[in-house]
């Protein structure tokens, strides 16, 4: 079954008739994904990719009883296409758009805080549940249907663990890419409390990086209650010198943050099992699925 998305999720893509827009949505619809329209200011009543294009998304949901959206517009539009899409009453929002201003993303925070949307980004790979639903830029190559669930802050491990563990016959319940930037949507806390009400999913991998405060909320949270499913962790950045930026801007320790092994110890003793590298991944999952 999965979490957030299925086979009948509906789809529509803001920012659609762009290159990316145009090629990502291409891409969605041919993996099988439910694509119902577009959304660009100016361009209502025309069609693409087959699809009718609306000028807001107030008229894409009347028309297409749409249930999610993936934003793929220009960072300084982002924020007012996310609120726009809250407002029009859309339940999942995906934004794959790097380097939002972080006082745009406070704007937006207020508007999901009224709301029941829940947001996947900005700056994610965005989401997907095998064999029924792809919103955002996630490979689907390696993808495959089974238990294993995935929320990552990580695209390029994502993709690499994916495959491993697609390769050892584990499939995946939902992978979850939940944003690079440093003020963002879902994290890990939410993720975690889906996958746990979701009877597919058997095991969680969370892949953590530095910077932030996913990994300890994760970790509070985990120790505060009995999860009942094995969850595996792997924190990259060990290495990383503190005040630096590691890649993308949420990767940012500073101000005290804790190290990658800080974050790791908190999370061990929440019960988390943790990977000694990318490559320990699908072995530790194998390993807490046969002891369960």
């Amino acid at each position: 079954m999965g979490i957030l998305v299925d086979e009948d999720t509906r789809v529509i893509v803001q920012g659609m008739t762009g290159r990316s827009g145009t090629f990502y949505t291409d891409l969605a619809m041919r993996y099988g994904s439910t694509y119902v329209g577009g959304v660009r200011p100016g361009k209502g009543g025309t069609s693409h990719l087959g699809l009718p294009v609306f000028d807001t998304c107030a008229e894409a949901v009347a028309e297409t009883k749409a249930t999610a959206s993936l934003v793929m517009v220009p960072a300084h539009h982002a924020a007012d296409a996310i609120v726009e899409a809250v407002e029009a009453g859309i339940g999942v929002i995906v934004c794959v758009t790097e380097r939002v201003p972080q006082h745009d993303m406070a704007r937006v925070k207020a508007a999901l805080a009224g709301s029941d949307a829940i947001l996947i980004g900005p700056n994610s790979q965005g989401i997907l549940t095998p064999d029924a639903c792809k919103i955002g830029v996630m490979p689907t190559r390696d993808a495959r249907k089974g238990g294993l669930g995935i929320a990552s802050r990580s695209a390029s491990l994502t993709s690499e663990i994916l495959a491993q563990a697609s390769a050892a016959d584990l499939g995946q319940s939902t992978t979850v890419g939940i944003g690079g930037d440093a003020i963002h949507g879902i994290g890990f806390v939410k993720c975690l409390k889906l996958f746990k009400e979701d009877a597919d999913t058997k095991a969680v991998v969370l892949i953590g990086e530095i910077g932030g405060r996913e990994e300890e909320d994760a970790a509070a949270y985990l120790k505060s209650a009995s999860y009942g499913k094995p969850v595996i962790a792997l924190v990259a950045g060990k290495h990383a010198p503190r005040e630096r930026r590691m890649g993308h801007a949420g990767t940012l320790s500073i101000f005290g943050a804790d190290t990658a092994e800080e974050k790791s110890l908190m999370l061990a003793d929440a019960g988390v099992i943790i990977a000694r590298n990318a490559d320990d991944v699908v072995a530790s999952v194998l390993r807490a699925l046969n002891d369960v």
